[in-house]
């Protein structure tokens, strides 16, 4: 619940350096870490990323997801606050970072260096961007729960019951079958999306 003691953030100021990255390891056991600023691994996330193996997920799969939480872990790393500490307060100064900052500047491809001051604000990342990384991060933290990780952990992604109905499907056509009803994790989105998540 979000009070008066609520933190105040001054998202304007705030700088997320692009630490830590999401490394390709070349192993079908591990096939992607997501690794820290002092290039740790994240253990969190690789056991999430057993998890997603398990399930069947493909290794396109865990690089979409590992993308996503690269992003939301940086955005801790910048506000000191660690993953299994964070709370809606959190959730949602990164869902307006990710809408009002926008995009990171990246280098040009040609000359290394970054395209320069942009006259007009940074381009949002797209609805379907934000979406899926919020869901990835409502599955993340679904899975953690679900293993007792730790007695303070709460999800800060939890569903939204006022944007949405509380049952599952409920503006499903019964004329159609159900698409990923043999999955046994909920898939935040098609596989295709992978190639737009840029870190």
């Amino acid at each position: 619940m979000i009070g008066d003691e609520e933190k105040h953030r001054d998202l304007a100021a705030l700088a997320v350096p692009a630490v830590g990255s999401l490394l390709a390891t070349g192993s079908r056991w591990e096939p992607y870490r997501l690794v820290d600023p002092s290039g740790a691994g994240v253990q969190a996330v690789t056991d999430y990323f057993r998890d997603l193996q398990a399930a069947g997920r493909t290794e396109s799969t865990v690089r979409s997801y590992g993308m996503d939480l690269l992003r939301w872990f940086r955005f801790l790393w910048a506000i000191d606050v660690s993953w299994d500490r964070a709370t809606r307060i959190e959730a949602r100064d990164f869902c307006r970072w990710l809408l009002i900052n926008g995009q990171p500047d990246r280098p040009h491809w040609r000359s290394g260096q970054p395209s320069g001051p942009s006259p007009s604000p940074a381009k949002p990342y797209a609805a379907s961007v934000r979406a899926h990384n919020e869901t990835v991060l409502r599955c993340f933290y679904a899975f953690h729960l679900d293993i007792a990780t730790g007695p303070m952990l709460v999800n800060p992604f939890p569903l939204d019951r006022s944007r949405r109905s509380g049952r599952v499907n409920a503006h499903h056509n019964p004329m159609e079958p159900h698409r990923n009803g043999d999955r046994s994790l909920p898939a935040p989105g098609p596989e295709a999306h992978s190639a737009q998540y840029p870190g």
